[in-house]
């Protein structure tokens, strides 16, 4: 049965509305997730993630009729969805999702990237979105921002749900890459190797942070270093735009082997 929530305190819409912190989807190992296309995505079968609650007024029930069963879904008024939405203006369609489990001592990683001090929503969402689109699995993240926060969602288009997303300390990452019997490749400005000249099979591309890069401890730790032609003379490139350009090699590489 469909349930109808009409006030803006109750306890349900509070809970929801307090998803929009970081700290409150890790205590309730829920996140959020909003419009039609990012959420018809997210819940697609061969996702990996469960829907929890579907929000919706009643323009877009039918929508919502399609993607969820009524016990999932809630209809609210405009009022009660433009407090929970986390945009400006409210998509109408709303979902609440579980959040995978995973831990150092459960970690099975595979070929796919590690995103290592993202601070960017965007560029963290961007490059998960880039990650499954090359057929990659993994996508370990080191630090930076919460890749369950609304705007790394948004920003993934809901791909995130295709991806095994691995939240792990550097030393962590560094154990459980051995286990795995793979290579880190540190994606680097200066004084790395052209894509040409390595092997980026079996390796676990690492994109740094936006402004600073990868720590030089955490650069000496990878095997591999990537530097990226830029026969433009330009100093950089955006850290989206430069890990996508590398996991698309690296995908390239994978297929030619394969």
């Amino acid at each position: 049965m469909i349930k109808t929530i009409t006030a803006l305190q109750n306890p349900l819409i509070k809970a929801i509305n307090s998803l929009k912190n970081s700290k409150n989807r890790s205590k309730n190992g829920q996140f959020v997730a909003e419009g039609h296309n990012t959420i018809k995505t997210l819940l697609q079968t061969n996702s990996n993630l469960n829907l929890v609650n579907l929000i919706c007024t009643s323009k877009t029930l039918n929508l919502a009729q399609n993607l969820a069963q009524n016990d999932q879904i809630i209809l609210v008024n405009d009022l009660i969805m433009a407090k929970i939405s986390t945009n400006s203006t409210p998509a109408e369609l709303f979902a609440v999702l579980q959040k995978p489990k995973n831990s150092p001592e459960i970690v099975n990683l595979t070929t796919g990237c590690v995103l290592a001090q993202i601070a960017d929503p965007g560029n963290m969402g961007t490059l998960i979105r880039t990650t499954a689109a090359m057929g990659f699995k993994t996508c370990v993240v080191v630090e930076g921002c919460d890749p369950w926060g609304p705007k790394v969602v948004q920003a993934s288009a809901g791909t995130i749900g295709f991806i095994n997303i691995v939240e792990l300390s550097w030393p962590e990452l560094l154990i459980q890459a051995k286990k795995a019997s793979l290579e880190l490749c540190a994606l680097v400005v200066h004084a790395g190797q052209k894509p040409t000249d390595l092997d980026l099979n079996n390796t676990l591309i690492v994109v740094g942070n936006e402004a600073n890069g990868l720590p030089e401890s955490w650069v000496n730790d990878c095997q591999q270093k990537l530097t990226l032609p830029m026969p433009g003379n330009t100093e950089s490139l955006n850290a989206a735009v430069a890990g996508s350009i590398a996991l698309y090699l690296a995908g390239q590489k994978n297929s030619q082997t394969a």
